[in-house]
This record gives C-alpha cells, sequence and structure tokens, in this order.
C-alpha cells in the first residue's frame, strides 16, 4: 500500500489542529518553527489500515506506544503553515510492533521532512493518556507571552501561589482550568528528561508550564487543549497588567474562588 485515505472523523479533528494553528500564530505564540502539536488517532484506524505503507524510520520508542496512530508536526515546521499546508509540514505515523520504528502513513510531502524533535515527549504523553486519562488524545506546545514570562518570576518557585494569582484575576480562569497550572523545572527540549517531568506535570495540573521555554496542555482535542492554554495565559497577562499599572490587584478572595469549585 502507498496511500491512506482519511476517515471523516480524522479530517475533522485534523481541520481542528489546522484552526488552532491559526490562533497560535495570530497570538504570537508560534515565532518561526516555535511549539508542535500530535493527537493519538489509534482508535480510528485497524491494523490493517495503517501497517505495510512507507518506510520504517529507526526510533526508540516507550514501548508501551507499540501500535500507535499518532498525529504530529513536523521538525522545523511553522504552526502557520499548518493553516493551508498541513499535509506539507504534518503527518501521520504509525509506530510498529516493537516501538523500534515509525512509518509515515500520510502527510510528511514537504522535501526532507521529519516529525518533530519532541517526538518522545509526545508519544510518552500519549502513552500516559492511554493509561490513565484515555480520553486525552491532543497534545499542544506552544510560547504564550506572559505565561513564559511568570516562568522567569519569582512566583515560579510557589507553584500554589501563582496559580493562586493567576486564578483571582477573574472566575473564568478558575472554573476553565480548574487545575491550573503546573511549574515544571527547566528540561532541555528533545530529550526523555522534559518528557518525565512533563508527564508528573499532568497528574496534578491542567497545564505544564516549562521553565523559561512554554507551555503544554493535553485535552481531548486540539481545541480543547488551546482553551486551557488560552484562558490560562489570560489570567497571566491581566495579573501583568495590573503590575504594570502600579498596583496590586484585589482579586478573588480565597472564599470567592472556593465557591467557583462547584462548577469545575
Amino acid at each position: 500500500m502507498s496511500a491512506i485515505k482519511l476517515p471523516i472523523e480524522v479530517q475533522k479533528e485534523l481541520s481542528k489542529v489546522s484552526e488552532v494553528a491559526g490562533y497560535l500564530w495570530q497570538r504570537e505564540w508560534a515565532e518561526r518553527n516555535a511549539g508542535n502539536i500530535s493527537m493519538n488517532l489509534t482508535s480510528y484506524f485497524s491494523k490493517e489500515d495503517v501497517q505495510g505503507i512507507g518506510t520504517e524510520v529507526p526510533f526508540d520508542f516507550p514501548k508501551g506506544a507499540a501500535g500507535f496512530v499518532i498525529y504530529i508536526t513536523g521538525t522545523g515546521c511553522y504552526l502557520r503553515d499548518l493553516v493551508n499546508k498541513l499535509e506539507e509540514v504534518s503527518c501521520i505515523l504509525y509506530i510498529n510492533e516493537d516501538a523500534t520504528a515509525y512509518s509515515i502513513i500520510w502527510g510528511g510531502k514537504r522535501e526532507n521532512f521529519g516529525p518533530t524533535c519532541e517526538l518522545i515527549s509526545h508519544s510518552s504523553i500519549h502513552l500516559y493518556n492511554s493509561i490513565h486519562n484515555p480520553e486525552n488524545l491532543a497534545v499542544v506546545h506552544t510560547h504564550p507571552l506572559e505565561l513564559i514570562c511568570m516562568s522567569h518570576h519569582e512566583l515560579f518557585d510557589n507553584e500554589e501561589e501563582l496559580n493562586r494569582q493567576i486564578w483571582m484575576m477573574c472566575p473564568e480562569v478558575k472554573v476553565f482550568v480548574p487545575k491550573g497550572i503546573h511549574c515544571t523545572p527547566y528540561a532541555l527540549s528533545s530529550t526523555e528528561s522534559l518528557a518525565k517531568v512533563t508527564i508528573e506535570a499532568f497528574k496534578t495540573r491542567n497545564v505544564s508550564l516549562w521553565e523559561k521555554h512554554g507551555a503544554t496542555a493535553t485535552a481531548p482535542d486540539v481545541m480543547k487543549a488551546w482553551d486551557f492554554l488560552d484562558v490560562a495565559n489570560k489570567g497571566a497577562k491581566m495579573l501583568m497588567m495590573c503590575w504594570a499599572a502600579g498596583f496590586k490587584p484585589a482579586g478573588l478572595s480565597n472564599e470567592q474562588l472556593t465557591e467557583l469549585e462547584q462548577f469545575t
């Protein structure tokens, strides 16, 4: 086989990728080749659909990821190109049954294409989700400006207080990012260390704020992952606006924040 027909459900999910990529670019959260997006599509395909397509490329995946079918953006990919060049700058890949290689079964049409260098992080997160949060199929990593600034602030060393100050800016932040932001310690990009600290973050929080780097969220689809990042950054932005204006915001009280938990 040399080509695969995408189920209509997968086409719908990919259209969300294009839409979210446009939002990320418009927000200045995706400079040059910053950020990457992936989605676990395994449930949409049978083994017969995906085996025997393309050429295997050696890669050391976590063993439990064997047989996964994953949509993922390309290395060096500009997220803005996902708006109208999806098949050129991203792909769907199949991880072989030994988790020792992948083959591209759709997309990747750009010359010298390869999946993002964060492939180990994405595949590890998808494996973790498949076991602990199987409803979460999407992972979005981007560079939200105000959240990155917060990762340089002394509040980053006090996760509970950072979340309290961001939550207190308006009720929606508490309601729509109920578990809050994890202050994820610095780890080198494209390493297993980064994958491990990010998985730890998702055990307790909605958003992993990578120290001095960016932010990552996982959710049932890319639109919901975008929502986590968008709302979390809105809280950080409003907090910094108050600081820039020279005053400390009054904020919602701890009692008011607790009252909002009925809506989460």
